[in-house]
């Protein structure tokens, strides 16, 4: 047997540490920034650019640096690296529009020997990687390479040395704040359950086996846009929940059932006032926050926590079929 390594396992703990966390904010940072934007409050777009500016230069050796510091409300062109040779468009919109939009202007030519580069900051931009666009001012660009995503960010730091990522980690947590304690993370869950099973429930639903989908395939059936990368991103902690779930139920609390049919009335009322449907999804994590805001036993937590917490329960929901309509002649499996 292979003699234990402490510094190997150390090193692993402290990866999964560092990743697990700034991918928690990146991704909140991302939440906020769409949901923000269709309210059409973008100051919030304002700081996530001067943050992605040092984020970047931290993560891929680049020497941006805000090109509105010395001309003002430049168009297409955010940020530029004259040691590179980049100029870079920062968006929370990812279509091919707007790309070729960028590449339209005519403060492009002054920069025809540079790199032109995208950086989604809010959503997956996978879908337009492999398109054709229109460059008419013939800058360099690679559709493939220099579109830049959140996923493609996120499998960067996940490939980094420990090293590497450490201090991403330190730069995020000084711009973005504390870390979340996975203990307490459990703990607000715990509460947030709890809060949310009191609901009086007239007529309880059976308890329904989970139904297992294809996530993408209940997204574009729903015609969900926004509310896309938060279930995507949201969906990794399922098992988190689920566990809560089986630890309640186990001993006959039968939290789950009540929980689930707590949103699905949620979901029901939202959907009574308006048929757009990621307003009703965001409606909805709203109602569940507001829900536990208003116990009286609830204990106070960070917002940014409870709204991790509705979040997580929310495309939990999602994930279960109590919320949302699932594509007709698709089997289900239950477990």
């Amino acid at each position: 047997m292979a003699a234990f390594d402490c510094n190997e396992a150390r090193s692993k703990m402290n990866r999964s540490r560092y990743f697990d966390y700034i991918e928690g904010k990146i991704n909140s940072l991302a939440y906020s920034i769409n949901a923000r934007g269709k309210l059409n409050v973008l100051n919030y777009n304002i700081h996530a650019e001067n943050f992605y500016i040092h984020f970047l230069n931290h993560l891929y050796g680049w020497s941006l640096v805000n090109l509105n510091s010395f001309q003002q409300n430049i168009e297409a062109i955010d940020l530029i690296d004259t040691v590179n040779k980049y100029v870079v468009q920062v968006s929370s919109t990812s279509t091919k529009q707007k790309v070729e939009g960028g590449l339209d202007k005519d403060i492009i030519k002054k920069y025809s020997t540079f790199t032109f580069k995208f950086i989604s900051i809010s959503n997956d931009a996978d879908n337009i990687k492999d398109k054709s666009f229109k460059n008419p001012h013939n800058i360099s660009f690679t559709p493939k390479d220099d579109i830049i995503d959140k996923k493609d960010i996120l499998n960067h730091i996940l490939l980094s040395t420990v090293e590497e990522q450490k201090t991403i980690y330190r730069f995020v947590k000084s711009e973005l704040g504390e870390e979340v304690d996975v203990i307490k993370l459990d703990s607000n869950l715990a509460d947030v359950i709890n809060i949310l099973a009191k609901e009086d429930l007239s007529n309880k639903v059976s308890d329904d086996a989970i139904k297992s989908f294809n996530i993408d395939s209940k997204i574009l059936h729903n015609q969900l846009n926004y509310a896309k990368s938060i279930i995507s991103d949201y969906a990794a902690y399922y098992s988190k929940i689920n566990d809560k779930y089986q630890e309640f139920d186990t001993i006959g609390s039968n939290k789950s059932i009540s929980v689930l049919q707590s949103i699905n009335k949620m979901y029901i009322e939202t959907k009574s006032i308006t048929d757009e449907p990621d307003s009703i999804f965001f409606k909805v994590i709203e109602k569940i926050m507001a829900k536990v805001n208003e116990s009286a036993n609830f204990i106070k937590i960070p917002v940014d926590e409870l709204e991790l917490c509705a979040n997580i329960v929310c495309v939990d929901a999602f994930i279960r079929c109590k919320i949302f309509e699932n594509p007709q002649n698709y089997e289900n499996a239950t477990s």
